[in-house]
């Protein structure tokens, strides 16, 4: 794009040095201060001469305003208040020893941060100076701040390199996160701009590099996203959003001031204007302003052509990301517009108000309320004032709570929240890479490369198995992977429709893997692989089976829709849909498991059981077969006697948040789910406030079971004894639910003696522990004798051997009466009298 030639006539508004402009938040005022004690007040709209305020520090060195008042702050180390009512000295905010560098205001204009030369920042309340908020853990002098559109977050730039973003939510604000090997280093007279500037949705932050490009970062994840590349060959010197984020300027030592569309990251404007150090938009008009190191104000009305200009008409718009968690089909859905349009249009006449309308009582919206945005705490949301057709919207009326709330469209008739669809073991984009799959074979990544995606798959157990990697044109989103083969699925794309691809590690024929198209319209939404089949579930509702070389199976509709997510073993497949709507305004989750071979349904449409609020973060089939559900709570469950029609029910296995890792608030953690195998949760550990696994490669950790029956007694280091019922308690119903889902195993299948032997094992394991259970009873004295024969009564043992070892354990405690009714119940078992 060629350069712009507009010229602007620049207004000599200070001496050369350092110069510093501000608009206030409504827009009518421009604020300028520079190296003389004259800080200088323009009127928007206005040619005449401004405002000078002359009873003002020399050489100031930051300015910022609110819409009552500006602050301003000097090399002398005073930060003083002035009203921008009367244009006169109000009051001195805070002294420091060394120069200020940099103030910001929070958007409220409630709170100032305060940076100078010292290794701390001061965040003074503007109403009530002995309030002062520090932050002391600064290794070098911080030479830019800037307060996400909240007002929650502050982003610190130090002479040293390092972004810094702090919480400031409390009395103490603590590190959020560390950004390092962003910025250069510089000296805090550098003219040279370090600055980290949070995008108006509040979702990312931007800041200069090194290498002359301007970096876009995640403000969760801290992963690195978009990139304004290629348009400087000098040193950043100042960079702004524009309001509504649609815009990003930015001004360099090469005498080039640019204007860049961030959707895109291709400049839309070019001027040629040097020395430029400061700049600002308008906050609601076309204007541009910017200051020199000579000290001139350049004031540009209609500053962008009439197309570039309708970006700034634009609502709020989305940061920068390489893939947008909000245009992800995760639940973020981004938000619709009042009425479910995308844009009302103008033609369309705007409607008048209707006698006792809510316009009418409530009375005409400001300008302000029209024009604000909303501060809230995740800065992922716009107001909406009046709608297309001058009414007011109906968002001030709050739906069923939740943070989901906030995102959900607005519409004038009820939606229902429902379970959105998922793939198990994947993860969302962070930056340009995700995890497709993640189990304990191994593990699929790709990574985004603009044009095309690179997946590659790894596995744990390299002599059974080689790594793999390939290009991949298709972009590829869902993967599985288990001993046969990896498993594939792409979403459709322009003409070419959804497609699964199958790739198996070995095969003795020349063909190695196949793939298949979906009918047009049909999207992938979870897929699932086991020894015999691959199952697909899609977007129209419809369940579809292949087996391993893609020969269909079966098709049919899901009962319960939209689909959620699928899983498979062997000859078994589960699915999950939503069902009806509860009374909280969600929809129940459903699931169905099939056998394919027999074409037998085992459990059908019945209810996964999920706490309130709860939501399903993993499903999969442990190494015996049994359905394994790990939810949003961080509880392990598993499915008993799902072979049976009717009589299913979801079990804890394990409550992490009981684990003793966790006691007393020694850890934060979280855990991602892998699998269910040899008696053991294997998961991924997430730290610092993390969701999902990253790279590099995370290890593997495993967890004991430990069913949540009672809270186990205080340990009393002198009689161990008070710990040891809850445990023994703890362990038998753990080892009976084992045992109980062996038996349905055995019994459903063609059971090998290694499977009957260790069946029997488990049954003589369960009453051992009855054994000692009873021995812990009979210790704590007569009155716990009919705990102890009831205890005695849950042994499964028809040989007697345990029974008669139980008679001899209430002897040894002297307890005659026990002794001789367990002898009783002895003889009953052996004679077969005993009552089931």
């Amino acid at each position: 794009m060629s350069t712009v030639t507009q010229r602007v006539r620049g207004r000599p508004a200070h001496p050369n040095g350092p110069t510093f402009l501000i608009y206030t938040p409504d827009g009518t005022k421009l604020i300028t201060a520079g190296s003389n004690n004259v800080i200088r007040v323009y009127a928007t709209d206005s040619d005449g001469e401004p405002t000078n305020i002359d009873d003002c520090q020399e050489n100031n060195t930051a300015v910022a305003a609110s819409n009552e008042i500006f602050i301003a702050g000097s090399e002398d180390g005073s930060v003083t208040v002035y009203s921008l009512e009367t244009y006169y000295y109000e009051s001195l905010l805070t002294r420091c020893t060394l120069p200020i560098r940099d103030i910001a205001l929070t958007p409220d204009g409630m709170w100032a941060a305060v940076a100078s030369d010292e290794l701390e920042i001061k965040i003074v309340d503007t109403r009530d100076m002995k309030r002062v908020l520090y932050i002391r853990d600064l290794p070098k002098p911080p030479k830019h701040l800037s307060f996400h559109p909240s007002g929650s977050y502050l982003a610190v730039s130090c002479t040293d390199g390092i972004v810094y973003v702090y919480s400031v939510t409390t009395e103490d604000p603590t590190l959020s996160r560390k950004f390092d090997g962003l910025i250069r280093r510089l000296e805090p007279d550098d003219e040279k701009s370090s600055k980290t500037i949070w995008h108006p949705d509040g979702r990312a932050l931007a800041t200069p590099t090194a290498t002359r490009e301007v970096q876009v970062i995640s403000r969760d994840d801290g992963e690195k996203q978009r990139t304004f590349s290629g348009g400087h060959m000098g040193d950043i010197t100042a960079l702004a959003w524009s309001p509504n984020g649609a815009l990003l300027a930015t001004s360099a030592s090469d005498r080039k001031l640019l204007i860049w569309e961030t959707k895109t990251q291709k400049i839309v404007a070019r001027y040629d204007y040097a020395g430029v150090i400061n700049f600002t938009w308008h906050p609601r008009q076309n204007i541009f302003s910017f200051v020199t190191s000579e000290g001139e104000l350049f004031i540009c009305p209609d500053f962008l052509s009439p197309e570039n200009a309708q970006l700034l008409q634009k609502p709020l718009q989305p940061a920068p990301f390489i893939h947008d968690p909000l245009s992800e089909t995760s639940g973020n859905a981004r938000k619709v517009l009042t009425n479910g349009l995308k844009r009302p249009s103008d033609d369309r006449a705007r409607r008048e108000g209707s006698p006792e309308s809510l316009d009418d009582l409530l009375g005409p919206v400001s300008e302000d309320e029209e024009d604000a945005f909303v501060e809230d705490d995740d800065g992922a949301g716009y107001l909406d004032g009046l709608n297309g057709y001058g009414k007011r919207t109906y968002d001030h009326v709050n739906g069923f709570g939740g943070p989901d709330a906030k995102r959900r469209a607005t519409h004038l008739s009820w939606q229902p929240r429902i379970h959105h669809s998922f793939q198990p073991g994947s993860t969302p984009w962070r930056g340009n890479r995700r995890y497709l799959c993640l189990n304990l074979t191994g593990f699929v990544w790709t990574v985004d490369q603009d044009t095309h995606h690179t997946v590659t798959v790894e596995f744990y157990d390299r002599e059974c198995h080689r790594d793999f990697h390939f290009t991949d044109p298709y972009l590829y989103d869902k993967a599985c992977l288990n001993e046969h083969g990896t498993l594939f699925s792409c979403p459709p794309a322009k003409e070419n429709a959804a497609m699964v691809f199958y790739r198996p590690h070995e095969t003795w024929t020349s063909r190695a893997d196949w793939r298949t198209q979906l009918p047009a319209g049909e999207d992938v939404t979870a897929i699932s692989l086991s020894d015999s089949y691959v199952v697909v579930t899609t977007s129209t509702n419809y369940v579809r089976v292949f087996t391993l070389f893609g020969l269909p199976v079966k098709v049919y509709r899901q009962k319960s829709s939209p689909t959620v997510t699928c899983a498979s073993w062997r000859d078994y497949i589960l699915t999950m849909g939503n069902g009806p709507v509860g009374g909280d305004g969600c929809t129940s989750l459903l699931y169905t498991i099939e056998n394919v071979k027999r074409d037998e349904v085992c459990q059908s449409e019945d209810v996964v059981a999920l706490p309130k609020d709860g939501q399903v973060k993993g499903v999969f089939f442990s190494d015996q077969g049994d359905p394994c559900l790990y939810d949003s709570t961080g509880v392990l469950l598993i499915l008993q006697h799902w072979r049976m029609q009717g009589q299913s029910r979801w079990v804890p296995l394990l409550d992490t948040k009981t684990l003793e890792r966790l006691a007393g608030g020694r850890k934060e953690e979280t855990y991602w789910p892998v699998a269910v195998a040899q008696d053991k949760f294997h998961c991924i550990i997430l730290k610092g406030g993390d969701q999902y696994p990253y790279f590099p490669k995370p290890l593997l950790s495993e967890f004991e079971f430990k069913v949540p029956c009672t809270t186990a007694a205080v340990e009393d280091p002198s009689n161990p004894a008070t710990s040891e019922g809850p445990r023994l308690e703890e362990s038998f119903v753990r080892s009976s639910l084992m045992l109980s889902l062996l038996e349905d195993l055995v019994q459903a299948t063609n059971a090998n003696h290694s499977q009957k032997t260790e069946l029997s094992r488990r049954e003589v394991d369960v009453d051992k522990l009855l054994l000692q259970l009873l021995n812990v009873e009979c210790r704590e004295g007569e009155e716990r004798g009919m705990k102890a024969l009831e205890v005695v009564g849950l042994m499964r043992d028809r040989s007697g051997k345990l029974l008669e070892a139980a008679g001899k354990v209430a002897g040894r405690y002297g307890r005659a009466v026990l002794q001789e009714k367990i002898n009783e119940l002895a003889e009953q078992r052996l004679m077969g009298m005993d009552e089931e």
